[in-house]
């Protein structure tokens, strides 16, 4: 079994953009037709430059290699870096195109993937999500409790048991607001 080809996608996120503006996602297949899908999570580049990066390494790592040499692909892939230690962004990249490879090899063996590492540890696990202002909704959850409140009892009726709530808000490095502990009210 070889790796044949590679085809990437991006996925727009609409506003607000919760978890990202895009996510891109990677197809491999293989000489059997095969076909492995993993994702490059966030980068700081445009999508467009994730999809090459992703292109760039497949063609001169990987094309031609038996998918299940995952081990060899990561000491090459990460031996070419300057002094040998490449940056978040190739390790983005090469965390897609593992998980594709994954995918395919579980494919191939009939298995689900957590199999092939070593075995399901437990039977159910419970899905969180943020507590975020409605879509199109400028209100605030950070600075309105009742609000943040009122969001988490919709979050908790749509079935999820468990909530995150940051509390230090979605600011930035380029926002003025700092949390303080003042802020916090303890």
């Amino acid at each position: 079994m070889r790796l044949t080809d590679i085809r990437t996608f991006i996925a727009g996120n609409p506003a607000p953009g919760v978890g990202g503006r895009y996510f891109v996602f990677v197809k491999l297949t293989t000489d059997g037709n095969v076909h492995g899908v993993g994702e490059a999570y966030c980068v700081p580049f445009h999508p467009e430059v994730v999809t090459r990066m992703l292109t760039d390494v497949f063609e001169r790592y990987l094309a031609g290699e038996d998918p299940h040499h995952i081990e060899r692909m990561w000491r090459r892939v990460y031996s070419a870096g300057y002094t040998q230690h490449p940056d978040l962004s190739l390790m983005a990249v090469l965390s897609a195109l593992e998980m594709a490879c994954w995918d395919i090899i579980g494919k191939e063996a009939n298995q689900p993937v957590y199999n092939l590492l070593g075995g399901r540890v437990h039977e159910r696990l419970r899905s969180y999500t943020y507590i975020y202002a409605r879509p199109g909704d400028r209100s605030d959850v950070y600075q309105d409790p009742d609000l943040a409140a009122e969001r988490a009892a919709e979050y908790l009726a749509q079935g999820f048991t468990a909530l995150k709530f940051d509390p230090a808000g979605p600011y930035s490095a380029f926002d003025g607001r700092q949390l303080s502990l003042a802020a916090l009210d303890l």
